[in-house]
């Protein structure tokens, strides 16, 4: 079946699925994470039930998306064995190491405090259950910045020398780890993250809202999610724009697969806002241009010259197709949240909130957004970064296994089969959890009875406020 497709070609496509299907896990749980902490806190200084019912909720969904992370993230680790032999082979003194200290340093931590975050709240004091909610969000983040590191490394490698036997070996961990471009992809990253979190969070309590509009549970996740929304839209833009700069520098023929820029323009490059790649020809067909527009961006200059991929040799250019269109998707979804947000904000100031039906199924419409804004940035990086693996240094075409097509092919087909049965069924799961509203399924909502069930007597100030 697989007899005449190349190898290479289908580990880079087995590769790209696992790790496809794996990321929108953690761009869930590291939002959402932070999001259980925000919600605990608000509850100890409070003492409102809301708070209490409302983390009882939403950690239902946080341990499912966990649990998906993590075995979707060890499955795909081991094709660094499997497929990519060559690469962890030479690769590895310095990246082994750091993905090492990932687990000991985030995983543990989370592994840790996980089990008193889900089953503690009736076990242990409110103090130490709120200081395990948060080991577990500060462990998500910690383990994201391990992980960019790895990959920011790969992007713009520096600090390191090559043996006798062909490895990378470090030789500066400070300007490995703290790479050129890894402050940039780390913001990046954990902002979609918290984007991608706010606007799901914000499309759940739309959807109940949508059905009941007095619903003091959605009001409250959607106002918060929203609020949020209006901070981070245009935050992830400006960081975006900066983390195109720094590849700009570093990987300039990525951000020329970007813009679509087969030509050098000396006296100002136009943004071309649509088109058609066209790499045999090394044009863009059907191009919508704005003048000169591209330069000011990237250089703040109208008349700045640009180099195209005229002065890339061919072996060395990135996939254009793929990479033009992977960051217009990245681009349009991040212009219409920050038209959410500006539209969240109106709403909050003309006191409509909560029944504008309109701005509920725009919400909902985009709840899923940030999880497609982030497997298109991801594109984008990980394409615009070929024909390497280790940018400018190692290959792709070296970096594989000597796998037979008909073995890799065999793999893929079953991943597939198990991918989407195991977690599409989970998926499938967290959606009906999310269909059902926070008041459901818990103890009473009046009095002190879910203070009470997560074993904390209520003080004074609780219990005047339940009276009242």
């Amino acid at each position: 079946m697989f007899e005449d497709v190349d190898a290479i070609l289908l580990a880079r496509i087995q590769f790209a699925f696992t790790v496809s299907f794996h990321f929108i896990f953690p761009a869930f749980s590291i939002g959402l994470a932070s999001f259980l902490a925000v919600l605990e806190a608000m509850w100890l200084k409070t003492g409102k039930d809301l708070y209490l019912e409302l983390f009882r909720y939403w950690v239902k969904i946080f341990a499912i998306t966990f649990a998906m992370g993590v075995v979707s993230g060890i499955v795909m680790s081991y094709q660094f064995g499997s497929n990519w032999a060559v690469f962890s082979d030479r690769a590895g003194p310095v990246i082994g190491p750091l993905m090492a200290y990932e687990v000991l340093t985030a995983f543990f931590l989370e592994a840790g405090f996980l089990g008193v975050m889900l089953f503690g709240m009736n076990k242990v004091g409110k103090g130490l259950h709120f200081a395990s909610t948060l080991a577990v969000a500060i462990g998500t983040l910690i383990s994201a910045t391990w992980i960019l590191s790895v990959n920011s490394w790969m992007q713009t490698p520096v600090g390191f020398g090559v043996n006798e036997a062909g490895q990378f070996v470090p030789e500066d961990w400070w300007a490995i780890v703290f790479n050129p471009s890894f402050p940039y992809r780390l913001v990046h990253t954990v902002i979609a993250a918290f984007l991608t979190t706010s606007f799901i969070v914000a499309a759940v309590g739309a959807w109940h809202l949508l059905k009941n509009r007095s619903d003091r549970h959605a009001r409250k996740m959607f106002s918060m999610a929203m609020g949020l929304i209006v901070v981070l839209a245009p935050a992830q833009i400006f960081a975006g724009d900066m983390h195109g700069l720094n590849t700009l520098e570093y990987q300039p023929a990525k951000v020329m697969a970007m813009e679509g820029h087969f030509q050098s323009h000396p006296n100002g490059a136009p943004l071309v806002l649509f088109g058609i790649p066209n790499s045999a020809e090394q044009r863009i067909d059907y191009a919508v241009e704005i003048p000169k527009l591209s330069s000011l961006i990237l250089k703040h200059d109208l008349n700045a010259p640009l180099d195209g991929l005229d002065t890339v040799p061919i072996e060395d250019q990135p996939p254009v197709g793929i990479v033009f269109w992977s960051f217009r998707v990245m681009v349009a979804i991040g212009m219409a949240m920050l038209g959410m947000g500006a539209w969240g904000l109106y709403a909050r100031w003309r006191g409509r909130m909560y029944d504008w039906t309109l701005l509920h199924r725009a919400t909902v419409f985009m709840g899923p957004s940030g999880l497609i804004a982030v497997l298109a940035g991801w594109i984008t990086t990980e394409v615009g970064r070929q024909p390497f693996t280790v940018y400018g240094l190692m290959r792709t075409a070296e970096s594989a296994s000597p796998l037979s097509a008909p073995a890799v092919g065999a793999s893929l087909v079953a991943f597939i089969v198990v991918y989407f049965t195991v977690f599409g069924f989970g998926t499938w799961y967290i959606l009906r959890l999310m269909r059902k509203g926070a008041h459901q399924g818990e103890p009473s909502l009046s009095a002190n009875a879910p203070i009470r069930t997560a074993g904390i007597t209520p003080g004074p100030a609780t219990q005047m406020e339940n009276a009242q």
